[in-house]
């Protein structure tokens, strides 16, 4: 299934998309979820999987308002340096252990929408990224199980405000509306291997970034076994696996974005998430 949470007649909802349109599943639970968070919460994706097939569509994609995946995470923990070439560009050792930092929910935004370059900031830069979505309440997960506690996957943008981050990741990483987030989620029973997946950037329609997942230093399931032993990981909780190389920062001279450019990520299997450049 490809899963969507979405604005419709100024109301929440969350559907699932299908060849001819968005269904409705908020309507058709009879608004027993409130969102895809509560839904897996619940482990209602079988419930929702069931309502879905078959199903007419009620709305256009064109006519919602696309709001990001799960708009409502309890964490959104982010990957840094975990591809070798990207560590390479930016003239970074391998990291022994994956590199862990955290996103505000203020910083997501939904494809289609504005990604916003700060005022304080002449470098800002894109980085494309796989994006993990937690279908339960873990702790402890081995790698040989982990990817059994992964819902689905989505595209992510982990802009970086690189003016700030060269002294405080965390502040550059946490401007608002810098952390786009979509366009849906495709569920684990159709991505069965997500290091098989090929991720590509556009940046005003020109490739900058291209490589396969299966090029990063530490996998998804490597991954959930390290942040589950650190702390709980919870249904909607949303991890963004990291970006390969062709970033600006890397590039002679460095490439910046700016207002009105056009930001795309395609993942293979997944979709295309896309966003416009706007300044603050």
């Amino acid at each position: 299934m490809r899963l969507l949470s979405f604005r419709h007649a100024s109301a929440s909802k969350f559907g699932a998309l299908v060849e001819s349109g968005i269904v409705d599943l908020s309507a058709r639970t009879q608004g027993r979820w409130s969102g895809l968070r509560e839904v897996l919460a619940a482990k209602a994706l079988p419930d929702l999987a069931v309502l879905a097939k078959g199903a007419t569509a009620d709305f256009q994609l064109a006519d919602v308002e696309l709001l990001p995946v799960i708009p409502d995470p309890e964490k959104i923990l982010c990957i840094g340096v975990n591809y070798a070439s990207h560590a390479a560009e930016v003239g970074r050792d391998l990291p022994p252990a994956p590199s862990v930092f955290s996103r505000l929910h203020n910083t997501l935004v939904p494809a289609g929408g504005n990604i916003v370059r700060p005022k304080a900031s002449i470098a800002f830069d894109y980085e494309g990224e796989l994006a993990v979505i937690i279908g339960e309440r873990c702790r402890h997960v081995p790698r040989g199980r982990a990817l059994s506690v992964v819902a689905g996957y989505s595209c992510f943008i982990d802009a970086s405000v690189r003016d700030f981050q060269k002294h405080s990741v965390t502040a550059g990483k946490n401007f608002p509306a810098t952390g786009p987030f979509g366009p849906w989620m495709v569920t684990a029973d159709v991505v069965t291997d997500p290091q098989r997946l090929e991720l590509t950037t556009r940046l005003n329609g020109n490739i900058v970034q291209r490589d396969t997942t299966d090029h990063m230093i530490f996998d998804v399931a490597t991954i959930i076994e390290y942040l589950s032993t650190v702390t709980w990981l919870e249904p909607g909780d949303v991890i963004a696996t990291g970006t390969p190389d062709g970033v600006g920062l890397g590039r002679k001279p460095p490439l910046w974005m700016k207002g009105g450019d056009k930001l795309e990520v395609e993942i293979s299997g997944i979709g295309t998430l896309s966003v416009n450049v706007v300044d603050e």
